[in-house]
């Protein structure tokens, strides 16, 4: 038998070594969701649906007054805004960049919506982009298959059991490590239970102090707080759910997104869902004639201010070749 060869170690160093490798930050955190965080959460899903549902009777009942409309309005409005522009297209995909001002602003706005803090919101949204309609996705409607006894099961999974039924919890260190560099951020973040009382109570003393009454201030309550959380929410909620089963796909993607232009409005143009599937970081996600995006109007506006940079206009060439073949 021949011997094998000896290697020659002359001039190798014997205390060479090797970089050690970077422990992989886990996706997920190492301690669950607790009851009692899943039961809060539970009953801000539905104390507003319960309202929402008691609208019709009690606007017979007792009518809706102007200032409760307007309340309720101009809260929509904020905490929609801020996040569709704030948390969505700007602190998940960065599709532009934002002055310090503008910056904090967007992060209060979009806690006033009270869908969670920007860091958890952020996380989880950036994680459904990474396995979006695939295992792992935090609540894609196919997770339990594509007969239609599955699909009813994963709609209402998708739209808001999620958030309550997992017990796992995102890691913002994996999915969103940009942010917990932001001090202003952070300081928000920790900031979203008294943002949260703001977002309830506010609309009830406005609408006290217009009406100087109790009975106006809890009317503004209901309206301005209960109804208008409600509605909004399951706008929302309704991108997660409705618009990876039923609309349009215009764009080619690899999951199921599509596009359903009867929630374009409320949604703030957020519904033009298949565009923002292929191409995640444009500004804009109603880019096709017709398709009415306010949210892509309000970053315009931002833009023109100069308080926004950078924005990630969409590239007709980009867009061509994204473009399903009819």
């Amino acid at each position: 038998m021949t011997a094998a060869p000896e290697v020659s170690t002359e001039g190798v160093s014997k205390n060479t070594t090797r970089p050690p490798k970077r422990e992989a930050i886990p996706e997920y955190e190492p301690e669950l969701k607790g009851k009692a965080e899943r039961y809060t959460v539970f009953a801000f899903v539905f104390v507003p649906l319960i309202a929402l549902l008691a609208a019709v009777p009690f606007f017979w009942g007792w009518g809706l007054t102007l200032t409760d409309v307007v309340i309720a309005a101009v809260f929509y409005v904020i905490g929609g805004l801020g996040i569709t522009v704030g948390f969505h297209r700007h602190f998940t995909h960065g599709s532009f960049k934002a002055n310090r001002p503008l910056r904090i602003a967007l992060a209060i706005a979009g806690s006033i919506a009270i869908e969670g803090s920007v860091i958890k919101w952020v996380a989880d949204h950036r994680r459904h982009h990474k396995y979006s309609d695939a295992e792992g996705d935090p609540h894609s409607p196919w997770r339990f298959g594509d007969d239609w006894r599955s699909v009813a099961k994963g709609l209402y999974y998708a739209h808001m059991a999620w958030m309550y039924l997992d017990e796992k919890k995102t890691s913002p260190r994996r999915f969103a490590p940009d942010l917990l560099k932001d001090k202003d951020v952070v300081l928000i973040d920790r900031l979203f239970g008294p943002i949260v009382l703001f977002s309830l109570f506010a609309p009830a003393v406005i609408g006290g102090l217009v009406t100087m009454s109790w009975w106006g201030a809890l009317t503004a309550f209901f309206w301005g707080s209960l109804v208008r959380v409600a509605l909004l929410h399951h706008v929302t909620w309704s991108i997660n759910s409705i618009c990876h089963t039923l609309g349009e796909e215009n764009f080619e993607v690899r999951d199921r997104s599509r596009n359903v232009w009867w929630l374009a409005i409320p949604s703030f143009g957020e519904s033009w869902h298949n565009l923002h599937h292929a191409d995640p970081t444009c500004a804009r996600h109603g880019v096709l004639k017709g398709q009415i995006d306010i949210s892509a109007r309000v970053i315009w506006l931002f833009e023109k201010f100069g308080w926004a940079t950078k924005v990630r206009w969409p590239n007709n060439e980009r867009l061509a070749a994204k473009r399903v073949k009819v």
